[in-house]
């Protein structure tokens, strides 16, 4: 699409137009694109602002990163926020704090996954330490079964002990699902506890967390 066919497509009310200008712009020039998604950042579609907020992380600037802090703290809607959260993690090191203090104060499930799977990415102990053990204490069941995944993440990193002190309670948890999970975790570390744990669950009332222990 030209340029000219862009700004149009930016302006039209369907939202199917705009969200082809959007694509279009994600195809050219981060630096001339920029000023164009930045008048979309609050458009009154989620998908179109969803857009907007994926095209962004192609541009590293300072306003790139301040529209996208705003979306991830403060759009309506979570598919919007989470895939704001995405695009801030693509900044690097700068951009872990912020994904903590999003995690801690967004408690929506799609948010959350959002930012761990890149902060998983990132080495960074000390940040995955904070997320998961924010995400086990609450309700949610995905959240807290990637929030143990997380833990096991943390076998031979200086977070491994407080990361297994928050594993081995779960090895008596209701849901066998938990229960499988930890199992997983476990098998990561090298330590006394885990092999203990490990050969706890082998003898679980469910096969399938019976078969997550195998080969330990």
């Amino acid at each position: 699409m030209e340029i000219s066919e862009i700004e149009a497509g930016l302006q039209s009310l369907d939202s199917q137009d705009r969200l082809r200008a959007i694509a279009a712009l994600r195809k050219g020039d981060a630096a001339v694109a920029l000023p164009m998604l930045l008048t979309k950042v609050d458009d009154p579609e989620f998908m179109v602002r969803s857009f907007v907020a994926m095209a962004l992380r192609q541009s590293q600037t300072a306003e790139s990163w301040a529209a996208l802090l705003k979306m991830m703290q403060f759009d309506r809607d979570p598919n919007v926020r989470a895939e704001a959260a995405n695009s801030v993690s693509r900044f690097g090191t700068e951009a872990i704090s912020h994904l903590v203090e999003a995690f801690r104060r967004d408690d929506n499930w799609l948010v959350r996954r959002s930012i761990m799977a890149p902060l998983y990415e990132m080495q960074c102990p000390e940040a995955v330490f904070e997320i998961c053990t924010i995400g086990l204490v609450g309700e949610d069941l995905p959240v807290q079964e990637v929030a143990i995944d997380g833990f096991g993440l943390l076998a031979n990193t200086e977070k491994q002990e407080e990361a297994l002190q928050q594993l081995l309670p779960l090895v008596s948890s209701d849901y066998w699902g938990i229960r499988l999970r930890v199992a997983h975790a476990l098998r990561k570390f090298d330590h006394p506890q885990a092999r203990a744990a490990v050969s706890y669950l082998a003898k679980d009332r469910d096969h399938r967390v019976v078969g997550a222990t195998l080969n330990f």
